[in-house]
């Protein structure tokens, strides 16, 4: 009995996924089924075999990998990638996503790990059979193939299982194919040539809302735009409160990944479609380019610019990306006064945050001059937001939060309107990425366009293809300013009779609308497809096999490197992290990520590179004993003892030290980050210089 109960606990625990997808749902998922029974019996086998204490952590490493892929799933409608894994090591990111244990799946979680926890501790003697159950996955693997190609018009997670994808994707060949492929010039060049649609007034100010992970769908007027499926949730408020706005229905979010979508909106150019470093990071080496976005050009135009976001700015180190591209004020949530009417660990909630920001505008007004104001939500990202009381009249916790968003942003704008704002600001009101919708990944793609101009009677419904890389444009268009030579895109303002060409990233996806109305789609297992479409966006019609469509992943390996090769021969990148910030120190270290003083986090560095590193620190206020600091390095969150850190000095009130040394890096460094720590009662230092200087091969230091 002992041994049939074991059996029954561990055959619980590895085969509840495969059993979860029987569960009713709009389509049999035949390809999806095979991927989890085939890893089902590998794990089986395995866990087996294994003594107890192996077989504990193995089991609950699956179980919590399989409940993690759910919560990503249902929260972006895609599975992991094995870049994510750097998330799962960084307690601030875990803690805030995992707050309230709201589980998008609660039965699954908990049957997943109390089995798993079970067969882990339930005494049991070997099973035989074991090489069979091996033998059977992989046939159940072989048969895996055709199901998943015959069922190609499935998602990615509908054909696997989120293990199986996670070696699938990161075994596949990025098929760059060498980088031999002629660019589309619709992707790389700025297009100006339609007629505008503007009259002669212009707005004076410039106000960017960004609603965190916000689709296009959930606009009632912009879904009835596209053949779309039925939405979760509709904004009619936001609606109702922009009568008069330009809509964009064609819209797309270039890719998943906050700092991704901002630089992509901010900056005039493609967001990486992959999951490499993202651009804005490597604008730290090219000064040059982070001058020719936005906030800089509005700048040198004269505005007054300012970035005000509800949550902290540490995370994705928004602190010195945003000064970087030119802002001149960058505020997170330790700029708001008012308390949340409930707990969210990830920042202010919106009604909180959109009342700050009326009050924020209100003292911009009182100034007189034209001012730039880019606005970015958090109470969408997950766990989202919502009181429970108001969280159990939704399907879920995501939708509740959206319909608060509604109601925040609609009275924000209605404010603004009361207070005769609108008369003089160009609003653009967008989402940073969408968090799609289960009825269809493409939705994953679509994100939020609405224009609010002063004075002009624009069309409501705004034709054509647009996306987060032509938000640069459109505004320097809209005032006639000079536009610098490295942006690409089109004006929102302007008319155009050609196809637009289109690529995106989202949901395990890559995606690529061409020139001619053909629109690509390709995943990383190497499966293309192709359709005629009038968008990237909508649901395909009769996809058919792509061999050509591989092309895509050159095109968007070419994407990806643009900016670094921007400098020719220049293969040395300087990246700074401090401007003379003022930095209060914990009482005591908690965590390496929580009491980071630096924002050096998720570097890479080529093989045969040398990185060079310089902190200077300055003790404004210290304790008696002084306060003494301490850098870690880490790659993938496992601390590096192989680099030669030197040792801080102890430093009393007004003293400083300069510590710097260097580093080779015989094979290619990833998700590489730097943490600087100290510790000590009512301390105050100033970060006078952190400078991570990186010499490629070939080029001299």
């Amino acid at each position: 009995m002992r041994q049939k109960l074991f059996l029954a606990f561990l055959a619980a625990a590895v085969f509840l996924p495969c059993a979860w997808r029987l569960m009713p749902q709009p389509a049999w998922e035949p390809a999806g089924f095979c991927s989890d029974l085939a890893c089902g019996l590998i794990l089986f086998s395995l866990a087996a075999v294994s003594p107890r204490p192996l077989r504990l952590p193995f089991l609950l490493l699956w179980a919590m990998y399989q409940v993690g892929a759910q919560e990503l799933l249902a929260a972006m409608q895609r599975l992991p990638d094995w870049h994510d894994f750097h998330y799962l090591a960084d307690p601030a990111f875990v803690g805030a996503s995992a707050s309230g244990l709201h589980f998008s799946s609660p039965y699954l979680t908990a049957m997943l790990l109390v089995c798993s926890l079970a067969a882990g501790l339930w005494p049991s003697r070997a099973v035989g059979g074991k090489k069979w159950y091996f033998v059977a996955a992989l046939v159940l693997f072989g048969l895996h193939y055709p199901l998943s190609r015959h069922f190609d018009s499935q998602t990615v997670a509908a054909r696997y299982n989120p293990l199986h994808w996670l070696a699938a994707s990161a075994l596949a060949p990025d098929g760059d194919e060498g980088g031999a492929v002629v660019m589309p010039s619709g992707l790389t060049s700025l297009d100006l040539s339609g007629p505008s649609i503007l009259g002669e007034k212009r707005a004076k100010n410039l106000l960017i809302i960004t609603m965190e992970g916000i689709p296009g769908i959930y606009h009632p007027e912009i879904h009835a735009a596209f053949a779309a499926p039925k939405a979760d949730i509709s904004m009619d408020k936001l609606a109702a409160e922009t009568a008069d706005a330009m809509l964009i229905p064609d819209f797309v979010a270039h890719s998943h990944q906050t700092i991704r979508g901002l630089y992509a909106l901010l900056c005039g150019d493609f967001s990486k479609q992959s999951w490499d470093t993202p651009k804005a990071y490597e604008l730290q080496g090219k000064p040059q380019r982070a001058g020719q976005c936005l906030p800089a050009q509005m700048t040198a135009a004269g505005f007054s610019t300012h970035f005000l976001q509800g949550a902290n700015l540490n995370f994705m180190g928004k602190d010195w990306v945003m000064p970087m591209l030119g802002f001149q004020e960058v505020h997170g949530k330790e700029w708001f006064t008012e308390k949340n009417p409930f707990p969210f660990d990830w920042g202010v909630v919106d009604e909180v945050f959109f009342r700050g920001a009326a009050n924020y505008i209100a003292t911009l007004e009182k100034k007189g001059e034209p001012w730039m104001l880019t606005l970015l939500t958090v109470g969408t990202h997950q766990p989202y937001a919502a009181p429970d009381k108001i969280a159990d009249r939704y399907p879920n916790r995501k939708l509740a939060t959206v319909a608060l968003l509604d109601q925040a942003v609609a009275d924000f704008v209605k404010t603004l309107r009361g207070r005769g704002i609108l008369e003089n600001t160009l609003v653009f009101i967008t989402s940073d990425e969408s968090h799609g919708a289960d009825q269809a990944d493409w939705v994953s793609s679509w994100g939020t366009g609405i224009v609010l101009i002063p004075g002009e009677k624009a069309p409501r419904l705004k034709s054509g293809g647009y996306g987060l890389v032509d938000t640069e444009a459109s505004v320097l268009d809209y005032f006639s300013l000079p536009m610098p030579p490295a942006i690409i895109g089109r004006s929102f303002f302007r008319d155009y009779d050609t196809p637009r060409e289109m690529v995106s990233f989202t949901a395990s996806k890559r995606r690529w609308h061409d020139a001619a109305g053909i629109r690509h789609e390709c995943t990383e297992d190497g499966l293309c497809q192709m359709t005629r479409a009038a968008s990237i966006l909508g649901t395909p019609d009769q996809l058919r096999d792509d061999q050509a469509g591989k092309k895509l992943f050159a095109i968007d390996a070419r994407l990806d490197r643009d900016l670094k090769a921007e400098d020719g021969q220049n293969n040395q990148r300087r990246l700074q992290f401090a401007q003379g910030e003022l930095r209060r120190l914990p009482a005591k270290v908690r965590d390496d990520w929580t009491d980071n003083l630096s924002g050096a986090q998720y570097l890479d560095f080529p093989a045969g590179s040398e990185v060079q590193v310089a902190v200077r620190v300055k003790a404004m206020k210290a304790p008696k004993d002084g306060v003494r600091l301490r850098l870690l390095a880490k790659q993938w969150e496992h601390d590096q003892k192989n680099i030669p850190i030197p040792d801080f000095p102890v430093l009393h009130t007004g003293e400083e030290c300069l510590v710097e040394f260097s580093f080779k890096n015989p094979e290619a460094r990833q998700s590489f980050s730097f943490h600087l720590l100290g510790e000590g009662k009512n301390a105050l230092i100033r970060m006078d210089e952190f400078t991570v200087t990186v010499t490629n091969p070939g080029q001299s230091s």
